[in-house]
């Protein structure tokens, strides 16, 4: 869990920054706290706000959501080695559980899925407790975000200090190569698609991302045995 308390400043800004948006959006407290307490979805939440400002059709927002969130497919089939041997119940709380950070930050403690159970206990214990902070610290911010919405001025810039926390946070993950092309083409392709409706340029990024690290991963010469 000391990993994950790491990179609480970033989703404790976040989190405020998006209990503030939904208030501002014209929800009410009750549709706010809903919201908080049950949508652990950050990107989607703040990719929906100004839609519903707007007044959008409910389809133009539940299919932003969709599209921001699809990069959860990813992590899912990256994911599956590791929990394909827990019962049904236990692998839809984890889906739930894990978010952007706190993959990044199981992947890169256990980068292969355990072959014993003493090292899926630990895999499994890793990946439920930061889920766990993660989300009290996402909801507990939020429902402060949603109660001091009036008294928070958007001077104060919460949405840039959080973007500015979690780059920090995932400058620092960056340790090989490989994750600095990853990082340099999904923040190149995002740039560059971001006239893209419904916050498709987020999964261009990803697509491009993907699909350039499996050409170098098949291109390197593999290690003699």
């Amino acid at each position: 869990m000391f990993d994950g308390a790491q990179v609480l400043p970033g989703i404790a800004a976040w989190g405020l920054m998006t209990g503030v948006a939904m208030v501002k959006s014209g929800l009410s407290t009750i549709e706010a706290t809903l919201m908080a307490v049950l949508v652990f979805a950050g990107s989607a939440q703040l990719a929906a706000m100004p839609l519903i400002a707007a007044g959008a059709p409910m389809w133009v927002i539940l299919a932003t959501a969709f599209c921001v969130n699809l990069r959860f497919v990813v992590f899912s089939v990256h994911i599956r080695p590791y929990v394909m041997h827990l019962p049904l119940w236990r692998r839809l709380l984890g889906g739930y559980l894990m978010a952007d950070l706190s993959y990044v930050l199981f992947t890169s403690r256990f980068p292969h899925p355990g072959e014993d159970d003493a090292t899926r206990q630990a895999q499994e214990a890793y990946a439920f407790g930061n889920g766990v902070l993660n989300w009290v610290s996402w909801v507990g911010m939020g429902l402060v975000g949603i109660a001091l919405a009036n008294s928070v001025p958007s001077s104060w810039g919460l949405g840039f200090a959080g973007i500015l926390a979690l780059v920090g946070i995932l400058c620092s993950l960056a340790t090989t190569r490989l994750r600095m092309v990853s990082g340099g083409v999904a923040g190149a392709a995002a740039v560059a698609a971001f006239a893209l409706p419904l916050k498709l340029n987020i999964l261009v990024a990803i697509a491009s991302a993907v699909a350039l690290c499996l050409l170098l991963e098949k291109s390197r010469p593999r290690a003699q045995p």
